[in-house]
Parts: C-alpha cells; sequence; structure tokens
C-alpha cells in the first residue's frame, strides 16, 4: 500500500523524467556552476583514495564526469533544468543533481571544489570528446600514474 502511495505521490509532484539523452535540453551554465571541478581528499564514493573525480561545466551546458585512477572514465553530458534543481545528465542517460553548498558542489556522492584547470587526463578526454561527439564514454587514455617511469642510468 506504502509503495502506491509513493509512486502517486510521485506522478502527482510533476516530477519529468529524462529517459532519453536528445530529450534533456542543454541549458547555458549559471556564471557560478562554470568552470573545472574537482574531488579534495580521499572520498567513499571513489574506489581508492588515490582516485580522482572531476566534472567540467562549460558556459554552454557541456559537462564532462571524468574519473582517474587506474584508468579514465569520461562521460560527456549536459546542463539542464529538471524541476528547481540543476542536473547533470549523461550521454548514458545517468541524471544525477548538483547542489551547490559554501564553495563546494555536491554531485555523484562526492564533494568537489573549483579547480583553475582540469588534470591532463581530462583535458585529454575533452579533446576525444570533440574527435567523438556520438561515444557514452571515453575510456582510452591512460592515466599518468600508470605511465612507466624512465631511470637514467648514471655513469
Amino acid at each position: 500500500m506504502k509503495k502506491w502511495m509513493i509512486v502517486a505521490a510521485l506522478a502527482l509532484s510533476g516530477c519529468a523524467q529524462i529517459s532519453n539523452y536528445d530529450q534533456a535540453v542543454k541549458t547555458p551554465a549559471p556564471l557560478e556552476l562554470q568552470g573545472n571541478w574537482q574531488t579534495v581528499g580521499p572520498q567513499s564514493k571513489l574506489i581508492s583514495k588515490q582516485a580522482m573525480g572531476s566534472l567540467i561545466i562549460g558556459a554552454e551546458g557541456d559537462t564532462l564526469d571524468c574519473r582517474q585512477w587506474q584508468r579514465v572514465i569520461a562521460k560527456p553530458g549536459k546542463l539542464t533544468r529538471l524541476g528547481d534543481d540543476w542536473v547533470n545528465v549523461t550521454r548514458q542517460v545517468r541524471v544525477m543533481p548538483l547542489v551547490l553548498e559554501n564553495g563546494e558542489l555536491r554531485y555523484d556522492g562526492l564533494r568537489l571544489r573549483k579547480v583553475d584547470r582540469p588534470t591532463v587526463e581530462c583535458q585529454q578526454a575533452l579533446e576525444e570528446v570533440a574527435k567523438r561527439p556520438n561515444e557514452a564514454v571515453i575510456q582510452n587514455i591512460e592515466p599518468e600514474i600508470m605511465r612507466p617511469v624512465s631511470t637514467a642510468t648514471q655513469k
């Protein structure tokens, strides 16, 4: 009985769902959301203490959710409004709210702070997104942490 009441309440509340990426209207980002956001310190929603999460939000509303540790997983998307809330919709049709509180962005269980520029790997992912505009996930970027370190022999 409770389940039916919850379903009825949701239906009456006017909550729209996004079931298709093209259905979401890309919305220009407000100034306070524009920029490069990055996790600070270890976070329980990431796989490792060394993992990093980033969200890049462009002025026109383009987004890139970029996670990196032993590999880079970058998911392009777009910013839109869902009711009164700002949300990021990835090409995989994953809809995640954005909440800005005291200079921190809460997103997908992460706490992010604004930084001057994205990581090198996320910059590479942005370039790949431009080359492959219809791909839902970019995964062919090797994180710097995984690159072999060359050792110079001293004589």
